[in-house]
């Protein structure tokens, strides 16, 4: 199944602080405080953070007074409210009277809530016991939670059918992303209803539809008012939604881009591409995509809205194998870390830009050592160029030092990898346990494309601190954290350091310049 392209039946142009808002999908906080009043101090917060209505999580109280807590709760509030009182048999946390669950749902109604939430589990119920007797004003969301994963499109479908059948003014449906084209689903379901939808697949591998949501026509999505403190899996803060990802900014004709690769949480690249995309007015938006296959993703997302992608770790070979043409440059290293849909056949294209950034930044700490200049020629040329892995950025790193007349050796922890690419680049092979002992010279360069010392494991470095004495100048492809092990050690050792943020800058122009269409060094150098 693909997700397809289709418009809103109409986009809202309403004027938000000087921006013009071009979706008409709110943004729900989540209220979990065990008291009213933290939580009348948690609603305040969520309007001052941007907030345009809260869920309050009646099950999230320790005691609650049916008529003088809700009361306070719906009349106090300085936003719209939406009345959840979720059991433990849908995932929440009441565990009580069901007959007390259900009256509080019908007092919320009387005293004015703008929206309630009724699980489809008990909503023909919920409806009988009403009677019909439902304030106009008042919006009943049944909602369907599926914390195993995500059924067909078909289930889907014929879930919308029963919740609608109930009477309810807008369906809810939230499943489980156990990969991420289980997302296509959600957004085709929201993009094709014809009544009020909230779509979501939580989990890391859902975040697409909860942002989204806002392209393809969701009437809320949830954005939690602190980070991490969330009432489901999966959901980003206020703040990421409308800052980071320009929220109020994403429409019908937003063109999706994305870091592909796993783990993925630590990249920055979202924190850099959609500030410059906003700054000059693209109409983009740039995702984190937690992907486990390559091929499968690119089949699932194909439609001419998902347009542009960065590759990271372990991707970089399985991106190659999925375009329709590859630069050359990218051909010879054997991997992709940029891949663009071309707009008038949608054909993909790989690229590689890693190595252009790394080399750049690496020529760089070598004149600041030496103070040579630019037009001095590659600071390289002669150098014995070691580089640790044998990967996508590990092909970029050795094809790049070979084009300044470098000397490459290859060090990998599986050997035959390390002879391929040696022998690819003219250099010489060694198993990773062997480049402790390694030290034909010194003032060699020792260049890191493993992901070893990676957040999480910041503790943990690729090479003892013995055997980084005999390098002048150590580059680790990590920058998260900035300053890792290996390049903590290595500047104990009197190496000059070079980051990874630095390769990351540098090829962000190039990548910037391609997704857009725009000159990206300016742009990027001010985000």
């Amino acid at each position: 199944m693909t997700i397809g392209s289709i418009p809103l039946t109409a986009a809202l142009k309403l004027e938000t602080g000087g921006n013009v808002r071009r979706n008409s999908t709110l943004i729900c906080a989540p209220v979990m405080a065990d008291s009213v009043d933290q939580m009348l101090v948690q609603i305040q917060m969520a309007k001052e953070q941007g907030a345009d209505l809260v869920e309050v999580r009646l099950d999230y109280l320790k005691s609650f007074s049916l008529d003088q807590d809700l009361e306070i709760l719906i009349k106090q509030s300085s936003l719209p409210t939406l009345i959840t009182f979720r059991p433990t048999w849908e995932g929440g946390q009441y565990n009580g009277d069901e007959n007390k669950r259900l009256s509080s749902l019908h007092r919320a109604m009387e005293l004015g809530a703008s929206y309630i939430d009724v699980e489809l589990k008990v909503a023909d119920e919920f409806f009988k016991s009403i009677g019909g007797k439902k304030p106009e004003k008042v919006k009943v969301i049944v909602s369907s939670h599926n914390y195993e994963n995500s059924p067909s499109a078909e289930e889907l479908g014929n879930l919308v059918v029963r919740i609608q059948a109930t009477g309810a003014d807008i369906v809810k449906i939230a499943t489980t992303a156990l990969d991420i084209t289980d997302s296509a689903r959600i957004l085709q379901l929201l993009s094709h209803s014809q009544v009020p939808v909230i779509g979501i697949a939580m989990g890391e591998k859902g975040l697409m539809t909860r942002v989204l949501s806002a392209k393809f026509g969701g009437f809320l999505t949830f954005g939690v008012i602190e980070s991490g403190k969330v009432s489901a899996p999966g959901q980003p803060s206020i703040k990421d939604l409308l800052d980071l990802y320009n929220f109020r900014g994403v429409g019908p004709e937003t063109k999706v881009h994305g870091v592909i690769g796993n783990p993925i949480s630590h990249s920055k690249s979202p924190h850099l591409y959609n500030p410059a995309f906003k700054s000059v007015g693209f109409d983009g938006v740039y995702l984190p995509l937690l992907v486990d296959s390559v091929p499968n993703f690119l089949k699932t997302f194909s439609s001419p809205d998902f347009v542009g992608y960065s590759y990271t770790i372990p991707h970089k070979v399985a991106g190659l194998e999925c375009c329709d043409e590859v630069d050359p440059v990218a051909q010879a290293i054997g991997a992709i870390s940029c891949m663009i849909k071309r707009p008038s056949d949608g054909k993909l294209i790989g690229y590689n830009v890693d190595y252009l950034g790394a080399i750049a930044a690496i020529e760089e700490g070598l004149r600041g050592m030496n103070g040579t200049t630019p037009t001095s020629g590659s600071p390289l040329a002669g150098k014995l160029f070691v580089v640790m892995g044998a990967g996508g950025a590990g092909k970029a790193l050795a094809f790049g030092g070979k084009e300044k007349g470098a000397r490459v050796v290859v060090a990998n922890r599986t050997f035959e990898k390390a002879k391929d690419l040696a022998s690819k680049v003219g250099g010489e092979a060694l198993p990773l346990k062997e480049l402790c002992d390694f030290h034909p010279e010194d003032g060699m360069i020792l260049v890191n494309t493993t992901s070893v010392g990676m957040k999480p494991a910041i503790d943990q470095t690729p090479i003892p601190k013995a055997a980084l004495k005999r390098y002048s100048l150590v580059f680790d492809a990590i920058y998260t954290p900035k300053l890792t092990r290996l390049l903590r050690e290595a500047q104990e050792t009197g190496a000059t350091l070079v980051y990874g943020t630095e390769m990351f800058i540098n090829q962000a122009f190039v990548q910037f310049e391609k997704f857009t269409g725009l000159p990206g060094e300016n742009i990027i150098h001010h985000i």
